[in-house]
């Protein structure tokens, strides 16, 4: 089964897309995919920076409120408090750097700067807690401030890309051993060294091992979401492919059989079928063999694309779902691909709008002086067999059984009854039980004999 343009799936992504001719760079492995499929993920890494800055700010905010409400206990003859300064500074950067998110244009080197800045801020805060009172630097070693180094390293996953997770682990990992270093060497109030566990957690002693511990912890936890992303990363950039897949599937067939081919569990299995109670709507262009051979081919093919794109969003309005495009025919089904228990009135509801519809068209051609052919249309229905018919190179999901057969028989049959859309009568009694109710009172024609079938048919005229 195919589609026509319009057809489409599902509606297109609104978040700001980077750059449609700068995509994600390539990581290894990776080369090979097409440039859509790399743009498809910088979408998804655009929405992820957004939601990276809107939880920076959040932290930033606990940070400021956190300052707010501490005691202070520095001493009168310092005038320069770096804190507020600092968070000032960093909620302007990530204001700006959420302004960017939004709008696509966050380059690579301003990421890497964000997460420096990140820890630079965490560290600066907690390097601060000694002056702010008034202790050796061996205090703020105690800070369990220190845990929101996980929420830094956190947050780069969201992005998919190791790099980044690397970076923020590897910038906390080395700040940590600085300041452990700082409060070791270079303060002038150090406090003394110990083995003592007890004395290491009442005092302003410093233990190293539990300096190396913290610092073991923050590179053992990057390197796990490291080798975490890379696997997520792989299973992102096969999903990505499917959905891309599955969005081009769906302008070949039918939205209800793309995802019915999307959503099986098993493959598709040639020779099961499912018995159906359904409708089958034929349209066809009259005169258009002559036609293909009087206009040049450019014109043959807009006036192709314009009449299907006529039909189609008639038929999808009413249910319908196309099976197949067949030159100038189409082929429609209602309650084939998914039961329904109004296939017959709503193809004859279609039906009539398309009579409508058509003759606008035609009357709208004419007046430019472009060819302007007339539309026949046919509705029939009862059981059909709905199913995948081909071999195992080449599938295609139709419907087969008498009423396929007699709509294109009516189809063909409206040109020597001089109308422009019939169906049987046994169609139109099963559309009003199911709900069908005319504009008028149709005009019935029995005992009509209609090319290719053996029996004289009762026919209801549509639209004449």
């Amino acid at each position: 089964m195919t589609v026509a343009p319009g057809e489409t799936g599902r509606p297109p992504a609104t978040l700001p897309r980077p750059d449609p001719d700068r995509p994600a760079p390539a990581r290894p492995g990776e080369t090979a995919l097409p440039a859509r499929v790399r743009a498809a993920l910088s979408e998804q890494q655009a929405s992820s920076e957004i939601l990276i800055g809107w939880i920076q700010l959040a932290v930033v905010t606990a940070f400021g409120a956190l300052y707010l409400v501490s005691p202070k206990a520095f001493p009168p003859e310092v005038e320069f408090r770096p804190i507020p300064w600092a968070l000032g500074g960093y909620v302007a950067f990530t204001l700006a750097r959420l302004a960017l998110a939004h709008a696509g244009r966050l380059p690579r080197w301003f990421l890497g700067l964000s997460i420096l800045a990140d820890m630079a801020l965490l560290l600066g805060v907690i390097w601060s807690f000694h002056l702010q009172y008034m202790q050796p630097a061996a205090f703020y070693l105690k800070a369990p401030t220190l845990l929101y180094v996980f929420i830094f390293i956190a947050l780069r996953t969201l992005r998919f890309e190791p790099g980044y997770v690397l970076l923020a682990g590897g910038a906390a990992a080395v700040g940590w051993l600085l300041m452990a270093g700082y409060a070791l060497m270079w303060d002038p109030m150090a406090g003394p060294v110990t083995r003592d566990y007890v004395l290491y957690m009442t005092s302003n002693s410093v233990l190293i091992g539990a300096e190396f511990d913290k610092i073991v912890s923050i590179l053992t936890v990057t390197g796990i979401l490291a080798v975490a992303i890379v696997r997520a990363r792989r299973l992102l950039v096969r999903a990505v492919r499917e959905s891309l897949a599955a969005r081009e599937l769906s302008r070949f067939f039918a939205r209800d059989v793309a995802d019915r081919i999307i959503d099986l569990d098993a493959g598709i299995e040639i020779g099961r079928g499912e018995l159906r109670e359904a409708a089958v709507l034929n349209v066809d262009m009259r005169g258009f063999s002559q036609l293909a051979t009087e206009i040049p081919p450019d014109d043959l093919i807009a006036l192709l694309a314009e009449y299907q794109g006529l039909v189609v969003p008639v038929v999808q309005a009413h249910g319908g779902s196309i099976d197949k495009f067949m030159g100038d025919g189409v082929m429609a089904t209602f309650g084939a691909t998914r039961p329904s228990a109004t296939a017959a009135a709503d193809a004859l509801r279609a039906a009539a709008d398309l009579a409508d519809a058509a003759a606008a068209w035609g009357q709208r051609r004419r007046a430019a002086g472009r060819p302007a052919p007339a539309v026949g249309i046919a509705v029939a229905s009862g059981p059909v067999v709905f199913g995948a018919v081909g071999d195992q190179s080449r599938l295609e999901y139709t419907v087969i059984g008498a009423p396929v057969n007699l709509a294109a028989k009516l189809e063909k049959h409206t040109k020597a009854e001089g109308v422009r859309a019939l169906t049987d009568a046994a169609t139109y009694g099963s559309a009003l039980k199911q709900g069908y109710r005319p504009p008028a009172p149709p005009e019935r024609r029995p005992g009509r004999s209609v090319g290719g079938l053996d029996e004289p048919q009762d026919l209801v005229v549509l639209a004449g």
